[in-house]
């Protein structure tokens, strides 16, 4: 049998364990949508604005579409969305250094502390001052989040055999969105999405770091790490056969100690010196375009805002379609983790963007004509739907670990960090500024040009 591309126990369980960092990742990012009305409300009564003819209504079954529109509950609330993004912009330049320190599997169990102190803030923020606690758990999340971006496709990448190191690299995204559709199926206003629960919602986002610290503890170190970073070839050889079984480890530690000899001949490069160099132009701006690409395309703004968008599209039960969009988020990133090895990383790229490029065509025709035809807005819910399709189909996953495959082992960490920067930059401008065109009455004109340009 071939050992070396063998799946073992192991080896499923270390995949695993890592990606409970991307679920978190995706959790966070989902959950701040379905509850956005009545966290709100909880602003405004504690920033004093909260309008008194509403809460007679609510005491009347108000819909919870009806939304305090004060100036201050928007800032406080996009800043509540957006600040985790800052967060992952700050941290994203330290992945290199916290994954080198002491590796990469505590480097994953240290910062699982900032994942649950943010649940924490988050989950009493009734017991103090609501919007205050809020951002400072998303900033802290979000601190997090940079880092887990970075450390779980490294850990992953470092560990999965060559055959499957495409498709257990998809896995980082496959883990995204599950933990967004999680978020969003309990964040129902039913069970957690409510004026009592929310807050138990919010701080859920820091659960899966107390598994993910129990299951590190058995989840053996990265033999790369161990030989190219520590020298430590009996405890490289050791993890391997943890990880592939009980085989010849002989072929894997000549391909490591041939990636080392490259390493020490190229110097570690920092970022400044990349962006001057020549030599690595080009692999720079692909890295960089594909994470424009990704956050640029819009897919974002479906994560934080999808349920206002859907309302004004006119979906009856915005929520539900909202959770749609979730399950078509997994089933294609399932068809990408099967197709990325096969069909290969530029193919499901072109062939995603191409489609998201139509699918945005027919989202803006359809919204925009909607009021004439009825018709109109079964195609723009469709164009939705196909848009979610094609963007998890390549341009989702494959930014997240393509950087480390076109990069060699000097400027590696630096293109890690200015993408991650890149990536996490672009996710804030969305956050931030959304419900600002959403608040002036733009949104209902500019729908189909946001979903263009801020995913």
């Amino acid at each position: 049998m071939d050992n070396e591309n063998q799946l073992t126990g192991t080896l499923a369980l270390a995949v695993f364990t890592a990606a409970l960092g991307s679920l978190q990742m995706g959790y966070s990012l989902g959950v701040i949508n379905a509850p956005q009305k009545v966290i709100e409300r909880h602003y405004a009564r504690s920033l004093g604005v909260y309008n008194e003819e509403l809460a007679r209504r609510e005491g009347g079954n108000a819909t919870e579409h009806e939304e305090p529109t004060d100036a201050s509950v928007v800032m406080y609330w996009s800043l509540s969305v957006a600040i985790f993004a800052i967060g992952g912009m700050v941290s994203s330049f330290l992945v290199s250094f916290v994954s080198d320190f002491r590796g990469r599997i505590k480097g994953m169990l240290y910062i699982n502390v900032l994942a649950i102190t943010a649940g924490l803030l988050m989950g009493l923020s009734k017991l103090g001052t609501p919007y205050l606690m809020v951002i400072a758990g998303r900033a802290i999340m979000g601190l997090y989040c940079g880092l887990s971006s970075g450390l779980v496709p490294l850990y992953i990448g470092e560990i999965s055999p060559v055959k499957y190191r495409g498709a257990m690299g998809a896995l980082h995204q496959l883990a995204i969105v599950i933990g967004i559709l999680i978020s969003q199926v309990i964040g129902l206003d039913f069970l957690l999405g409510n004026d009592d629960m929310w807050h138990v919602l919010l701080g859920l986002s820091g659960a899966p770091a107390i598994l993910q610290s129990l299951l590190l503890l058995v989840c053996p170190e990265s033999p790369r790490f161990l030989y190219i970073k520590q020298g430590k070839v009996e405890e490289a050889c050791k993890s391997l056969k943890r990880l592939k079984g009980d085989y010849d480890t002989s072929k894997d530690i000549a391909e490591m100690q041939a990636e080392k000899e490259e390493a020490m001949k190229e110097a570690q490069m920092s970022i400044l010196r990349l962006l001057r160099s020549s030599v690595y132009r080009q692999q720079l701006f692909v890295a960089l375009m594909m994470h424009l690409s990704q956050q640029f395309s819009g897919i974002n703004a479906i994560f934080y805002y999808s349920t206002s968008i859907f309302q004004s599209a006119g979906v009856g039960q915005p929520v539900y379609a909202t959770i749609g969009v979730g399950v078509i988020n997994i089933i294609f990133t399932l068809v990408s983790v099967i197709l990325v090895d096969r069909a290969g990383r530029r193919t499901l790229t072109i062939v995603g963007l191409g489609g998201m490029c139509c699918c945005a065509v027919a989202m803006t025709v359809g919204l925009a004509f909607q009021d004439v035809y009825l018709w109109m807005s079964y195609l723009s819910l469709a164009a939705i739907f196909l848009f979610v399709s094609f963007f998890e189909i390549g341009p989702g996953p494959i930014p997240w670990f393509i950087v480390a495959e076109i990069f060699s082992q000097g400027p590696r960490p630096a293109a890690i960090a200015l993408a991650g920067c890149c990536n996490w930059t672009c996710n804030f401008i969305i956050g931030m500024f959304f419900p600002y065109l959403e608040l002036n009455g733009l949104a209902h004109h500019l729908t189909g040009n946001n979903w263009s340009w801020s995913r």
